[in-house]
């Protein structure tokens, strides 16, 4: 493998090649999720990319010419220890990237990838990326399942919340805590993940609880993710999850929505236990006859460096 170029202003546009790294819904201090991004990735094989995830140690993001008439890019994922059909953050993070080298300039995009195709929005006002997700999809767990769950958050034996797989581009399982206090106590058995993610046909645990928000008037949700075989134990913002999180909430009345002229925004906020805030905002997405048609994803981006 050829090593790609790093250079120390990410400002500058890159050349072929160049790793540049963005981190996305900052949240605070030191929060965020870092991507490594390669913004032309044509002269990188599966092998190369795979190694750069490796190396860094974080989802990475890879820009390709699209195969499909219908997209402006194609954009590979990949993790650690595989590669990935679709990653929120890394979306989000890589197009407002090219936003700022002057390779994205209309309102509107759409990229290409494993899971599909993502409409991309501009918001000038804010400066961020907006990113679609599909509807969810939701199935209920039996019993049996949630007491393997229950074991591997180190829950007090007896203790069932309400656990649901939950689905736009991938699974993962949600668990409702009772409260944010509970949620940053827990204190998974993660040698034993990928084995129990597997046996529910889940990528990750996605435990959560409603948090304040008279501060705001608009809900917000603390989360937390612990992957299935990422190659890391715990995540600081996770898009996706974040998305599955939402359109349950939204189904089951449990937050609000509001209308096409006055969309709701939910605030999930991942991180806070592992000391790197995450706020990953998200809000109904409408057809043009007024249907809800899954949502958008946004957050705050900056130039990274921890990667």
């Amino acid at each position: 493998m050829t090593e790609p170029l790093v250079i120390t202003n990410p400002a500058v546009a890159p050349a072929a090649g160049e790793l540049r790294t963005v981190d996305v819904f900052l949240g605070g201090p030191g929060g965020g999720n870092p991507v490594p991004l390669v913004a032309d990735a044509a002269a990188l094989s599966s092998q190369d990319m795979q190694a750069i995830a490796h190396a860094t140690g974080h989802e990475s993001a890879f820009v390709l010419a699209p195969a499909s008439a219908d997209a402006d890019w194609r954009l590979r994922f990949f993790v650690p220890q595989h590669e990935m059909e679709m990653c929120g953050h890394a979306t989000v993070g890589t197009l407002w990237a090219l936003r700022q080298w002057g390779r994205w300039r209309t309102r509107t995009a759409r990229v290409e990838t494993l899971s599909g195709l993502v409409d991309i929005e501009w918001d000038a006002a804010a400066e961020r990326v907006w990113i679609s997700q599909p509807a969810v999809r939701t199935e209920p767990l039996p019993d049996e399942a949630r007491r393997r769950i229950a074991r591997v958050l180190g829950l007090p034996d007896g203790s069932l919340p309400e656990m649901t797989n939950a689905c736009t581009s991938r699974v993962k399982t949600l668990v409702r805590m009772p409260d944010v206090a509970a949620l940053d106590a827990l204190q998974p058995d993660f040698a034993a993940m990928e084995a129990l993610c597997a046996s529910i046909d889940s990528t990750g645990l996605y435990p959560y609880a409603l948090a304040d928000s008279s501060a705001t008037g608009e809900p917000v949700v603390a989360a937390r993710q612990f992957p299935k075989s990422s190659g890391y134990p715990e995540d600081a913002a996770t898009g996706i999850a974040a998305a599955a999180l939402w359109g349950h909430l939204a189904g089951t009345g449990a937050i609000a929505v509001g209308s096409a002229q006055a969309p709701v925004v939910c605030t999930v906020r991942q991180g806070d236990a592992m000391g790197r805030p995450s706020a990953i905002e998200v809000r109904a997405r409408f057809a043009a006859d007024g249907a809800s048609a899954g949502c958008w994803l946004s957050g705050r981006v900056a130039w990274g460096g921890r990667a």
